[in-house]
């Protein structure tokens, strides 16, 4: 196909990457362990592990697994926040050759249950105040073996032990459990440096992640990321941000701000996995929620790289100190996983110096398909070009490619498209085609230079008396009205137009008023797309990073 998007690319990047340069994730961690050992490679609660250190616990955690006696490939669960034990984990369960499941640590008992037994895991690690949720489930998984971590146990000293007192009697974040067969990390550790280590032999082809769908869509299914997979998108994001990161001033190592939960491909990738590549420090932010102590570690900090979703950039604009902090080393904001906003991206530029570089991928895409180019002068309100090595179509509802400004299926064909949905060839059926695209969902289109631009969700799209509506667009707009802080829109039934839109809003003014809102959209939006309904809020609902659940919503209006 013709790849009309090149004649964008910046200079420096290349239009395609050696996936195949390494043979496993594992060679690739090795290399990095043995390149930058004296460098610093995560902080959390100002306490650094360097790339040396992780080597050392994490071949000494694989073999503390292999000795289980689990089968290579075997799947190992980690249920974790941002805290030293994550990437120490996730290098083990690598280099021991296994397959990393991540799971989300705010998981009910369904949820899981569904995703231990679904994914067939044997083993999980698991940070203690999250155990009690694996306890009440445990019976019903096959999962054999547990290993439970502390917040303090890698902090050392009397640090360690006063933040295990202060999250277990002060704040009483650890609920009472019981798992007599359980581990805990850092006897895990012990045994494994008394045990024989056998490095795993990993082919590109093997999975490396089981990485869970949100569910969003219907019952969470685990896309299978290969080793290969996972190295191309690393490669792929490197040679993106390759120009802007040696602009002078040059840096070397980079300092990462790791905000997004590691157990989401965003920050997996993006972070952690790139980050070792590179020899970076990622600061690790176990509850970006609060936002007061998340901007008081990033004073600390000479920070490079910030990638956030747009509901935590809006978060940070908004608080008083924020824009007091040092920028002068910024020099990449990554958004994804939801659509970034103008009125957004003007407060962080006017702050920072710096416009958001919004992206596009999904956890079946390892993350990234498509980035803004890194040198933009400003809001694009695109996803920006397919990046190296990846083809993006938009189809029509039978698949046919549909050419420069049609609106469409956004599809994507790459060497970080997943091999498929774990046991379900009937689902991977339906997104995947013979010839190797992978049908993402969205609607969108490309215009003549290559930028993409997503128009919605095909289950979010509104319609209202035969006319498509897309929720992003109201969206970002009503967003940019000075007493909005965040906002959300639905369809909802109507008698009269078949569906209406209505709008879910948390003021930034106390004063707003609903009628004063609504004089704003029908100075905005023609007739069909303006909102019948407008509903205040104190907060919406969001998913584990922070992106606003429509489907929450529209479930709650349903149930009503």
């Amino acid at each position: 196909m013709d790849k009309i998007w090149l004649k964008a690319y910046p200079p420096g990047v290349p239009a395609e990457i050696d996936p195949d340069q390494y043979g496993s994730l594992v060679q690739m961690l090795d290399e990095s362990f043995q390149k930058y050992a004296a460098n610093n490679a995560f902080v959390c609660m100002d306490k650094f592990l360097t790339y040396g250190e992780l080597d050392s616990m994490s071949k000494r955690l694989a073999a503390w697994l292999q000795s289980r006696g689990m089968q290579p490939g075997a799947r190992v669960a980690v249920m974790m926040p941002n805290v030293l034990q994550y990437p120490v984990a996730l290098a083990a369960i690598l280099r021991a050759g296994y397959t990393v499941v991540n799971v989300n640590p705010l998981y009910t008992p369904r949820e899981l249950e569904h995703q231990l037994k679904d994914s067939g895991s044997e083993a999980i690690i698991v940070l203690e105040n999250f155990a009690h949720t694996v306890q009440q489930v445990l019976p019903r998984t096959p999962v054999r073996h547990v290993v439970v971590a502390s917040m303090g146990e890698l902090l050392g000293g009397a640090k360690g032990m006063i933040v295990n007192l202060v999250v277990r009697h002060v704040k009483k974040l650890v609920p009472d459990f019981a798992i007599p067969q359980m581990v805990r990390f850092k006897e895990a550790l012990a045994q494994g440096a008394r045990m024989p280590f056998t490095a795993a032999r990993a082919r590109p082809s093997d999975p490396a992640f089981l990485q869970y769908t949100g569910g969003t869509t219907g019952v969470s299914k685990g896309a299978v990321l290969t080793h290969r997979n996972v190295i191309a998108n690393v490669l792929q994001s490197e040679a993106w941000s390759l120009p802007v990161m040696s602009r002078p001033p040059v840096v070397d190592f980079p300092t990462i701000v790791c905000a997004l939960p590691l157990y989401h491909i965003f920050a997996l990738t993006a972070c952690a996995l790139w980050g070792m590549r590179v020899g970076a420090l990622n600061i690790l932010i176990p509850n970006p929620r609060d936002i007061p102590g998340f901007v008081k570690e990033l004073a600390k900090y000479k920070v490079n790289m910030l990638p956030a979703v747009n509901t935590l950039y809006n978060a940070l604009v908004n608080h008083p100190d924020f824009r007091h902090l040092d920028f002068s080393g910024l020099k990449v904001s990554n958004g994804g996983g939801m659509a970034v906003q103008r009125a957004v991206d003007d407060k962080w530029h006017a702050i920072t110096g710096t416009h958001i570089i919004e992206g596009y991928g999904l956890s079946e895409t390892s993350p990234v398909a498509t980035c803004n180019r890194c040198d933009v002068d400003g809001f694009t309100g695109s996803i920006g070009l397919p990046v190296p090595s990846t083809d993006v179509a938009i189809m029509d509802d039978d698949g046919r490619l549909l050419p420069p400004g049609s609106i469409g299926e956004i599809a994507i064909r790459g060497p970080q498209v997943m091999a498929g949905y774990w046991n379900r060839p009937d689902e991977t059926a339906k997104v995947m085609t013979a010839d190797g695209w992978f049908k993402s969902g969205d609607v969108g289109t490309m215009d003549e230079n290559g930028y993409v631009k997503i128009v919605d969700r095909k289950k979010d799209m509104i319609l209202v008396s035969g006319f498509n509506v897309y929720p992003n667009e109201l969206e970002a707009v009503i967003a940019a009205h000075p007493g909005v802080l965040e906002c959300a829109v639905i369809g909802v039934p109507d008698a009269h137009s078949g569906e209406a839109v209505k709008v879910f809003v948390v003021r930034k003014d106390p004063d707003l008023t609903a009628e004063q809102l609504m004089d704003y959209c029908k100075r905005e939006f023609t007739g069909y797309k303006k909102p019948k309904y407008i509903e205040f809020r104190t907060e919406l609902p969001k998913t584990n990073v922070g992106k606003i659940l429509r489907r929450a919503l529209r479930e709650e209006k349903q149930a009503a």
